[in-house]
């Protein structure tokens, strides 16, 4: 392709990047991620007393369903993290819209990883919208059950479990020396600042817990471990002094909900 069509079709993407409506439905994203991680918090509070549930994005995606008008928030739920994944593959391409130059590589790399992110968050909203949501811990469970079934499967679900880890460790790391205020534009107020450390912390101690119990699934060759954010939790509520530990954590997660508010209204676009 020559130089001009390059450049036709960067200012294409970047005249979409520009659009204000598209700017307003990627943001509702990060409200419904913040919504959803609420739900995951309270439902996490509820296992701690006794009550079922399944404390992870498919559990509070039915929780929402549930609600009056819960079809129709599924729906606008689904068409937000389409958005908000559709704005990361334009990030991936052209760099952040509030950025002077074209981002570094590394910056690219997170916003198509995120991108993702929010393709696989509006598949699960999708398939609950429609009346087809499943379990996401039966899900994993399955999943990693036919990858068991022979050494490189073993081999991939060990480095997953590695990368979960990973993830969970930077967002602890996010958190801890405020790294997050950067995704901000200038609204650095001390409340925000408390949500962002407690619920970055929170939300990457369980990703931890998750990366850990797909690694112990492999080597306990027990696939019913591998049962992702609700199944971390539900080992947590296990542990001695359970109860407390786990209202611990979803009061953390419901923060980091409340953090994704205010990257609704006030993140780098």
């Amino acid at each position: 392709m020559s130089k001009s069509g390059d450049s036709s079709a960067s200012d294409v993407i970047e005249s979409v990047q520009n659009n204000g409506a598209f700017e307003k439905a990627a943001r509702a994203g990060h409200f419904v991620s913040g919504l959803l991680h609420i739900l995951i918090g309270y439902i996490a509070i509820r296992l701690a007393f006794g009550q079922g549930g399944n404390a992870d994005q498919s559990g509070a995606l039915a929780e929402l369903g549930d609600k009056p008008g819960g079809s129709i928030a599924l729906w606008v739920a689904f068409v937000a993290f389409v958005a908000l994944a559709l704005w990361r593959v334009v990030e991936a391409i052209v760099g952040k819209k509030s950025d002077d130059d074209s981002g570094s590589v590394m910056d690219r790399l997170k916003a198509g990883a995120l991108a993702v992110v929010y393709i696989v968050f509006a598949w699960t909203t999708f398939g609950f919208a429609s009346g087809s949501g499943k379990s996401s811990g039966k899900q994993n469970a399955s999943m990693t059950s036919e990858l068991m079934g022979n050494g490189f499967g073993k081999f991939v679900l060990v480095v997953v479990g590695l990368v979960i880890i990973g993830v969970g460790g930077y967002h602890v790391y996010k958190g801890v020396s405020k790294n997050f205020l950067d995704d901000l534009e200038g609204y650095t107020g001390k409340t925000v600042a408390r949500l962002g450390i407690v619920g970055y912390c929170a939300k990457g101690i369980a990703l931890i817990g998750v990366g850990a119990l797909v690694i112990a699934a492999v080597f306990t060759s027990d696939p019913s471990k591998a049962t992702g954010m609700d199944g971390a939790l539900k080992t947590l509520g296990q542990q001695p002094f359970g109860q407390v530990l786990l209202i611990v954590a979803g009061v953390g997660i419901a923060l980091y909900g409340l953090y994704s508010f205010v990257l609704a209204r006030y993140a780098r676009m």
